[in-house]
């Protein structure tokens, strides 16, 4: 059996720079793909794109991660903005929140880091606190991860992944408020905030508050992959249309 594609959704920067060039740029941490590729799948990143072709993205794909970044809109969930919230990114906000509703769908295997996880909650209609001491990120060095213990709650899906108390690296300063509907927290750090939420009854869903892309522990990117492998049906994802046909020898 192929490899699965697990598609990674980016970030959209007004500019960077690589070489001489200095342009608007669709970025990912190069962490993110390797993560996916040292766990046995094939990563494609997902840069932001009118919310409408999401589903026919999705479609493509046998897992879906939603990375982390930039904090979530305030007004997405009935928030006003707390001086401490970063900048919005309005177009990562709508285009993840309509890969998000596309995977629950279709039952693709979906994976939310960080920001990805909260926006998880939110797009399931759960709040989120916009500001948390003593969690590494802001607080800390910039660009410095910090590192906690993480608990597992027995009898869910990231315990069966994770089943022991574990150290995780850690960049954020937002975290789940109130659970959306039908998620449920399956990890705490030591002070009860919610570092882990699932989905049950769905073939797979997980959010994580922490930066799996960013340690050595690979299992909770395996068990995607082994999802996304498992889940889909083999000779039913949608064709690459409008590829043009194999050249033959001689053409």
């Amino acid at each position: 059996m192929s490899e699965p594609l697990i598609g990674v959704s980016t970030y959209l920067e007004p500019a960077a720079r690589w070489g001489v060039w200095e342009l608007p740029a669709a970025l990912l941490p190069a962490a993110y793909p390797r993560m996916i590729q040292r766990s046995g799948g094939l990563a494609v990143l997902l840069p932001p794109d009118a919310p409408a072709r999401a589903a026919a993205a999705v479609a493509r794909l046998d897992g879906l991660v939603i990375a982390g970044g930039a904090d979530v809109e305030p007004a997405l969930y009935g928030a006003e903005r707390d001086f401490r919230t970063g900048p919005p990114a309005e177009e990562r906000d709508i285009w993840e929140t309509a890969l998000i509703r596309a995977a629950l769908e279709r039952g693709t295997p979906l994976l939310g880091v960080c920001r990805g996880m909260q926006l998880l909650n939110v797009t399931l209609g759960g709040t989120l606190t916009q500001h948390l001491d003593g969690h590494g990120g802001p607080l800390g060095a910039a660009g410095a991860l910090g590192s906690h213990p993480v608990v597992p709650v027995a009898g869910t899906l990231y315990a069966s992944i994770v089943p022991e108390e574990s150290a995780v690296p850690t960049y954020h300063h937002q975290c789940v408020r109130r659970l959306a509907p039908g998620l449920v927290a399956s990890a705490h750090a030591a002070d009860g905030t919610v570092e882990a939420v699932e989905l049950p009854g769905s073939p797979w869903v997980l959010g994580v508050q922490w930066h799996p892309e960013m340690g050595e522990d690979l299992r909770l990117a395996r068990a995607l992959v082994a999802a996304a492998t498992t889940s889909r049906p083999v000779a039913a994802r949608a064709p690459l249309e409008g590829l043009a046909p194999p050249r033959r020898t001689g053409d």
